[in-house]
């Protein structure tokens, strides 16, 4: 049985336990996010809780999943957007982590939260993922 894109309206992926402090954690999201956009299927990231702080310019720069990767985490997650993703961040974890006036990073264009996500979730076209 083969992937159909048409079946899939999209997917949603909910970063919740990724934040800076843990960054081995940090790379996979942006990977399967990274497939699934080049598999030409919409991809929405929700960033909530402390992960909002990768958003925050320079942080997600100065991380690495590993010392054995070349990549950065800004890197997988520009993967991701250059692939099509969509970055959403949450304004109630903004505003709860003290971002709420703060300058996010040009790739994060949209806010988004709870009702989005559990829109997505509720939706039988969507498949979800959380982090």
């Amino acid at each position: 049985m083969g992937f159909e894109a048409d079946s899939v309206a999209g997917v949603a992926l909910l970063l919740w336990a990724c934040e800076p402090e843990a960054p081995q954690r940090l790379a996979t999201p942006f990977f399967h996010a990274a497939a699934a956009a080049a598999m030409d299927v919409p991809v929405e990231i929700y960033f909530s809780a402390r992960s909002v702080h990768l958003l925050v310019p320079g942080v997600a720069d100065a991380l690495r999943a590993s010392s054995r990767h070349d990549k950065t985490i800004a890197d997988a997650l520009r993967e991701a957007v250059a692939h099509g993703a969509v970055l959403l961040a949450c304004t109630d974890a903004l505003h709860a982590q003290g971002l709420g006036d703060a300058a996010l990073i040009p790739e994060c264009t949209r806010r988004g939260g709870a009702v989005q996500f559990m829109a997505r979730a509720c939706d039988p076209r969507w498949r979800t993922l959380v982090f």
